[in-house]
C-alpha cells in the first residue's frame, strides 16, 4: 500500500528510471545466516555472546558491529580481524546455498524491459554477493554493487543511496529505493526516496514499514499493482 507520496512528473505520472536494491532479505533469502553469524564468532574465539546481541548488530554494517564485538567481547582483535573472522563464518553460505527469493527475478525482469538501471546497496562484503550472484545468473542485471564497508556508512545514514545515484545517472526524483529492513527503509524516505518495502520474516517491524513505505510486497508473486504504481496508471 502507498505511504507517503514519491515524487511525480508534472504530468501525474510516477516515472523509475533507477532503482537501488538490497540484497540480504530483498532479493536472496539469506537473512537467516546473519542470526548466528556474530554468536558463532565469538564462539570461535572462545567468547560466548550475551542474548541481546543478534539485536545490538541487526541495523549495523558489518565494520560497525566489529567496533562493537571489539569493544565488548574481544579488545585484543582489530576490527580487520572481526570482520575477516565473521566473513568466514558466512562465506560458505554466499558461494554454495544462498538462493534468490521466489519469483525475484519477474521484478529484475520487469525492470530490464522498461529500461531502469539497478544497482545493489548491502551490508554484505561485495566478493559474498558477486558468487551469489554469479552461481545463480543474476550479475547481468546489475550496474555494480556498493557494500557499506565500501561507502564507510550503515544504512542508518544516506550516504550509500547518495553514492547509487552516480553509478545509475539518476536523481531522487525518478529512483525507488528497494529495502526489507525498517531502518533501511526510513533512512531513504527521510533522505527524500520513493521506497519499495519487500516483505522478509526475519524483519519484525512490518507495520511500521507499511506506514512509511510508498508501496509494500508481501512477495513477488503478483506484480501488476505494482508495475501500475511505477507507470502511474
Amino acid at each position: 500500500m502507498p505511504g507517503t507520496t514519491c515524487v511525480v512528473r508534472k504530468d501525474g505520472e510516477i516515472m523509475i528510471r533507477g532503482a537501488i536494491i538490497d540484497f540480504d532479505g530483498t532479493l536472496f533469502d539469506s537473512m537467516g545466516i546473519w542470526d548466528t553469524a556474530g554468536e558463532e564468532y565469538l564462539r570461535s574465539v572462545g567468547c560466548e555472546a550475551r542474548e541481546n546481541l543478534q539485536a545490538v548488530l541487526k541495523t549495523m554494517s558489518l565494520h560497525q558491529a566489529a567496533c562493537y564485538i571489539k569493544s565488548e567481547y574481544v579488545p585484543d582483535k582489530t576490527p580487520e580481524e572481526i570482520v575477516k573472522g565473521v566473513n568466514h563464518v558466512v562465506e560458505d553460505f554466499y558461494f554454495n546455498t544462498a538462493e534468490p527469493k521466489p519469483d525475484v527475478i519477474h521484478l529484475l525482469e520487469g525492470f530490464l524491459e522498461r529500461s531502469v538501471k539497478m544497482c545493489i546497496a548491502t551490508a554484505t562484503e561485495r566478493y559474498q554477493v558477486e558468487a551469489a550472484l554469479r552461481r545463480c545468473g543474476m550479475s547481468r542485471f546489475f550496474e555494480d554493487i556498493l557494500t557499506c564497508t565500501d561507502i564507510k556508512h550503515g544504512k542508518d545514514e544516506p550516504d550509500i543511496f547518495r553514492e547509487a545515484l552516480g553509478i545509475l545517472g539518476t536523481d531522487r526524483t525518478n529512483t525507488i529505493v528497494i529495502e526489507d529492513a525498517y531502518h533501511a527503509i526510513k533512512t531513504a524516505k527521510t533522505d527524500g526516496f520513493c521506497t519499495l518495502a519487500v516483505f522478509d520474516s526475519h524483519e519484525a517491524n512490518q507495520k511500521e514499514i507499511r506506514k512509511i513505505a510508498d508501496f509494500y510486497l508481501s512477495d513477488y508473486s503478483d506484480l501488476d499493482a505494482f508495475w501500475k504504481f511505477v507507470s502511474g496508471k
